[in-house]
């Protein structure tokens, strides 16, 4: 396992569509888990995409075990891996909070997403994976399935003066927990 560098906005990388998995179950995919789940552990990630680190597939990870010192309010996300997803919306409903991302660090934005989805997808196996979610979950998803489209949520933020520098938004959570 290794810590992998995230690449940050402006790395072109990061606009890219990503590539489906093809083969599910390799010692090559499990390693590609393993450095995701390791790169992910140590900047308290809620979740993480390997275009994120420069691996155009598509293949996210997202969810925890214990609590996110990133989202100290927000309710725990079931660890997953989820590989070639598909995510529909259940509804026109939609919620706007606020959100980050390890490839855009310091900062925070409110963004609209669909409160309530169905994703499927595969696991690292290549078992389906049927799930219908809200909330928090929903959103943890919606944006870290939206790095395999070629999208930053600062590209869904609609309101800029919802936009800003974390330390000065959210003083309670320090720079370091941020980036």
């Amino acid at each position: 396992m290794t810590v992998r560098d995230i690449l940050k906005m402006g790395d072109a990388r990061l606009l890219r569509v990503a590539d489906a998995v093809q083969v599910f179950d390799t010692p090559q995919l499990h390693e590609l888990i393993a450095d995701l789940r390791e790169t992910m552990a140590a900047v308290n990630g809620a979740g993480l995409a390997a275009p994120q680190i420069g691996v155009n597939l598509q293949l996210v990870i997202f969810g925890g075990t214990a609590l996110n010192p990133r989202y100290p309010d927000r309710p725990q996300v079931p660890p997953t891996v989820l590989i070639n997803p598909v995510i529909t919306p259940l509804g026109e409903a939609e919620e706007e909070d606020w959100e980050g991302c390890l490839s855009v660090p310091g900062l925070r934005g409110v963004v609209p997403r669909w409160s309530h989805i169905r994703y499927t997808g595969f696991d690292e196996k290549g078992q389906p994976i049927d799930r219908t979610v809200d909330g928090f979950h929903a959103r943890v998803v919606q944006r870290e399935c939206d790095h395999l489209v070629g999208k930053l949520y600062p590209m869904r933020v609609r309101d800029f003066t919802r936009f800003g520098f974390t330390e000065v938004l959210f003083p309670g959570i320090s720079a370091a927990e941020d980036d």
